[in-house]
């Protein structure tokens, strides 16, 4: 192959298809096996289309789409951080910079560049398209959860101030979702699921 622009975007491409190996601790819906993060980006874009009526107005869909596209791509090399494992939690930031270096600096400048700034715009969490897509991604984890009776929450003995606080983003950019949000919570807490 001649052209090294194409080359590299190739390379890319390849490289990102380890993003389906990569486990999470989120199960399935029907409980059977953790999701990956490749499906978990997907389905994520799929709740950004499914629910863009909730988001706020000024949300632009295609940005959103770009920002959960990417927004894990670093897991092929820093592996998935598990919400509730402060630990984990401690080492991620730099241990994702590291991957985005990585993994971007396979892209053709230009679009090394583009792609970073997604993936540090859905991070910052600032904007109102990274606020929309940040909230998606509490709530995917949290409707998986509740399908697969507790999942993570129950594997991992997981607090409701934690999962609340997981929520948050929620609360702010999808405010029209939060009563459903506590609802589930409550329920799972009742159960046992969630401790209390």
């Amino acid at each position: 192959m001649s052209n090294d622009r194409l080359a590299r975007q190739i390379a890319f491409i390849v490289e990102a298809d380890k993003l389906k190996t990569v486990s999470r601790r989120t199960p399935l819906t029907d409980g059977s096996r953790p999701e990956n993060s490749a499906e978990h980006s997907w389905h994520l874009a799929l709740a950004a289309m499914t629910l863009a009526e909730y988001a706020p107005p000024e949300a632009d869909l295609r940005r959103v789409l770009e920002l959960v596209t990417v927004h894990d791509i670093v897991e092929v090399y820093a592996g998935d951080t598990f919400a509730y494992d402060p630990e984990a939690s401690a080492t991620k930031a730099e241990r994702e910079r590291e991957a985005a270096e990585r993994i971007f600096g396979l892209l053709p400048g230009d679009q090394a560049m583009y792609f970073r700034e997604c993936w540090e715009e859905f991070e910052a969490r600032e904007t109102v398209d990274a606020k929309y897509a940040n909230a998606l991604d509490r709530l995917q984890a949290l409707l998986q959860n509740m399908k697969a009776d507790g999942g993570s929450w129950q594997a991992h003995r997981v607090r409701r101030e934690d999962v609340m606080r997981r929520m948050e983003p929620i609360h702010t950019s999808l405010p029209e979702l939060w009563p459903f949000i506590v609802e589930v919570v409550d329920r799972f807490c009742a159960m046992g699921a969630i401790e209390v």
